[in-house]
């Protein structure tokens, strides 16, 4: 194929390697592709062998559907992987992370040597105050690096992290805490965002009320004067530092020992929590960041997620940090002081690799090309997206502005409980805006119909996985059932929930959610928690949300409500149902429109058919209606 030239299909674009010679490490798809097919355990073998273990595995793989083992007795620990490895070789001076904060100047340098010294104290703190293998800690921080120091502490010791992002409010962080019954927060006073502190020892303490399993509160103190400590569970983090030893050894673990649980808004109940295990998660995360990213020496990475997301785990910590790159967080938003400021940093720090959500490239769209043409941005080698499909007009602006025409887009697929990355365009391979691209070597996926059938290309269908992977997610905590459905609505494949299309290439498009989750911003939101939060509230009787187009954030939060008798609808209502539920869930959930509704469509059984007011709102045939009440 010429490589200066565009080639249409369709609507769709066909984007030749930008540099042809320099892509993906893997090879060509097919040929990568291909190794993978004739021996799929021997190609994830190999991917482990690049890492270090204290007991070599037996097995590489034992599945007894739907329950996978890999490397089965294989012992290890993630974070010998991610600091050891690296602080006591040739790495050892090599910068490990880079923090800027909102306040100028206000900035934080840690190598391989110092990171892995930060982290060896920590565990030591947490063994003093009684953590050990299996016990919860709760990690609910702004992105500091004090937060990964944290991560990595909990998996140094084998204690279990359960990390609840920072925006969500105190009900959202009660609910988590009760259910992994964390025995330790780990906090800060406030975080910063757009020059205003946000409370969060606040959140805490009001969100610990009836949390009886909760032992200790460390609180990183950040404003001065320093916030006081009151309750007896309150520990200073400084203070818990002073008194740690400096040398931890690493726990011994078992490949499939849990290493954190993630909780990920369901479609009913309570957010599940998905359990990944320190094998199978460890190879996953690393080898998508070696061979994905394409990881090399002098790389400065940068993604813009938080750990509180899957995205944070496995692309901010675990992945780059075992691949032994420099990385790059950051306090500060994409808008505050002023649109520049990401563009600044990009320029700052010689970022080479830079991974964001498509809600931020949309919004960059709007504020225009004026302020990514004020910084150089010639560093950039690679970009990519993540947290929900980008739409071609947005890849088109990203590819050309930010990229210069010159660097490949990977537009990633995957999932928390996917653990990786699993679709997506590898580095050099012909783009398709708007199609994520075709599975990565090492993972067998597929677009098929309710019976699990594959549909023909241009026909939408549901995407599945259809063998299992390595990072794939262990356990659904504390609700096996829930686990099984993921392995027993099709056909005995692993349902992602996503609707998808293939085309005559294998390339995938996503087309959104199967299910009742919103995705706002990249962030998943089921609607039955934003429903619950709505029904608490006095005046609300009944409610139904859906997720409706936004052209910044791809979805937004818009609410149906039937309210009690006595109660009249009004604008003041609205506002004051809108600030219900950010002080329920977060800012996040927080619905753009109400709508006062004398009813809601519903089957027979009483269950609320959200795609038929999905189906009104947007005009739209509903389809089969044969199951609703009236």
């Amino acid at each position: 194929m010429d490589g200066n030239v565009d080639v249409k299909r369709g609507e769709r674009v066909v984007r030749p390697p930008p540099s042809p010679g320099e892509g993906s490490r893997l090879g060509d798809w097919e040929t990568a592709y291909a190794r993978y097919r004739e021996d799929p355990e021997g190609f994830w073998a190999a991917v482990a062998g690049e890492l270090e273990w204290f007991r070599p595995w037996d097995r590489v793989r034992e599945w007894r559907h739907p329950y996978a083992r890999w490397f089965v007795n294989g012992a290890l620990n993630i974070t010998h992987n991610c600091l050891d490895r690296h602080a006591s070789g040739d790495h050892r001076n090599k910068v490990a992370l880079i923090w800027r904060g909102e306040e100028e100047g206000d900035e934080q340098v840690l190598t391989y040597r110092q990171l892995h010294r930060e982290v060896m104290r920590f565990a030591n703190a947490l063994k003093n105050l009684g953590v050990g293998k299996g016990d919860t800690v709760c990690i609910y921080m702004p992105l500091v690096p004090e937060q990964i120091v944290a991560m990595l502490a909990c998996a140094r010791i084998g204690a279990v992290h359960s990390i609840v992002f920072g925006g969500f409010g105190a009900s959202a962080l009660h609910a988590r805490i009760r259910d992994a019954k964390a025995k330790i927060i780990v906090t800060a006073d406030v975080g910063y965002r757009r020059g205003k502190r946000v409370a969060l020892k606040t959140i805490v303490d009001e969100a610990v009320v009836n949390a009886p399993s909760v032992e200790r509160i460390i609180v990183l103190r950040r404003t001065r004067p320093e916030l006081e400590l009151y309750s007896e569970l309150e520990v200073d983090y400084e203070e818990c530092m002073a008194a740690a030893d400096a040398f931890c050894p690493p726990e011994v673990m078992d490949a499939e020992d849990p290493l954190f649980i993630l909780y990920t808004s369901g479609t009913t109940g309570t957010p599940k929590g998905i359990v990944h295990t320190c094998g199978g998660y460890m190879v996953g995360a690393y080898y998508t960041s070696q061979y994905v990213f394409d990881m090399r020496e002098n790389d400065v990475y940068w993604c813009t997620a938080d750990p509180g997301w899957i995205t944070g785990h496995s692309y901010i910590v675990y992945g780059p940090l075992a691949a032994g790159a420099t990385v790059l967080i950051t306090e500060t938003v994409p808008d505050h002081p002023d649109p520049g400021v990401w563009w600044r940093i990009i320029e700052d720090f010689g970022v080479t690799i830079f991974y964001t959500a498509p809600t931020a490239i949309r919004m960059f769209m709007k504020f225009g090309e004026e302020w990514p043409k004020r910084s150089s941005l010639d560093s950039l080698r690679l970009i990519g997206s993540v947290g929900e499909p980008l739409n071609p007009e947005a890849f088109e602006w990203y590819y050309r502005v930010i990229g210069g025409s010159a660097c490949p887009v990977l537009d990633t697929w995957w999932q928390t409980e996917t653990g990786m990355h699993m679709i997506t365009t590898l580095a050099g391979e012909p783009m398709k805006p708007g199609f994520a691209g075709r599975p990565i070597p090492g993972v067998a996926a597929d677009v098929v119909d309710r019976e699990g059938n594959p549909v023909q290309p241009g026909v939408g269908g549901l995407l599945v996985i259809t063998e299992p992977w390595p990072a794939m997610m262990r356990a659904v905590h504390n609700n096996d059932e829930r686990y099984r459905q993921y392995w027993t609505t099709v056909n005995g494949y692993y349902t992602a929930g996503d609707l998808a299309v293939k085309d005559e290439d294998g390339y995938i498009m996503v087309l959104g959610r199967a299910d009742d989750i919103i995705i706002v911003a990249g962030h998943n939101l089921g609607t039955a928690e934003v429903e619950s939060a709505l029904v608490s509230h006095e005046a609300v009787a009944e409610a139904a949300v859906i997720g409706i187009p936004d052209a910044l954030k791809g979805q937004a939060v818009k609410a149906f409500v039937i309210l009690r008798l006595g109660h009249a609808p009004s604008e003041k209502l609205k506002s004051d149902l809108v600030y219900h539920v950010r002080m329920s869930i977060g800012p996040i959930a927080m619905p753009s429109a109400i709508e006062f509704v004398e009813s809601l469509p519903k089957t027979r059984s009483g269950k609320i058919m959200r795609r038929v007011l999905k189906a009104q709102e947007m005009g739209i045939d509903p389809g089969d209606i044969s199951t609703l009440e009236e």
